[in-house]
């Protein structure tokens, strides 16, 4: 019988995305009802999570936070991602990533810096992560 991994649980690209969502919102130390009522929003409502089982989310923050208390966790999550995601949808966990950082109005450094690294990970084009930061900012502006 062959040897299973068992270092890091896979993940299916709706799991992924939701595991980078939450990585989003835990990188300032605070999950924000503003930033978790987007998550479950875009969960709800866009066409990549049809058939999303949302049972799931629990399971998937749990991976996510366990990781992060790792040495090397987040590179460890952007692994499963990678593994998770065709490269065409990076950018759709980019643009999924900023709108969970813009949820609450404020964009904090650590989020800055983890959207930096999300860019550089998935080799996201600057020009393209332009745009997407600027329509994530259009759609979380306050009257």
């Amino acid at each position: 019988m062959p040897a299973q991994d068992t270092s890091s649980p896979s993940m299916s690209g709706q799991d992924a995305l939701v595991a980078l969502m939450i990585t989003v919102s835990a990188s300032d130390a605070t999950i924000r009802t503003s930033e978790l009522l987007t998550i479950q929003s875009i969960v709800n409502h866009l066409p990549i999570f049809a058939g999303f089982d949302e049972d799931r989310m629990e399971a998937i923050a749990q991976t996510v936070f366990d990781l992060l208390e790792e040495e090397d966790g987040l590179d460890a999550i952007f692994g499963l991602i990678r593994d998770a995601l065709p490269d065409t949808h990076f950018e759709t966990a980019y643009a999924l990533a900023c709108d969970v950082a813009a949820a609450d109005g404020t964009v904090f450094q650590t989020e800055l810096e983890l959207l930096r690294e999300i860019r550089y990970e998935f080799e996201i084009d600057p020009l393209h992560a332009a745009a997407i930061e600027r329509g994530a900012r259009a759609r979380h502006l306050k009257l």
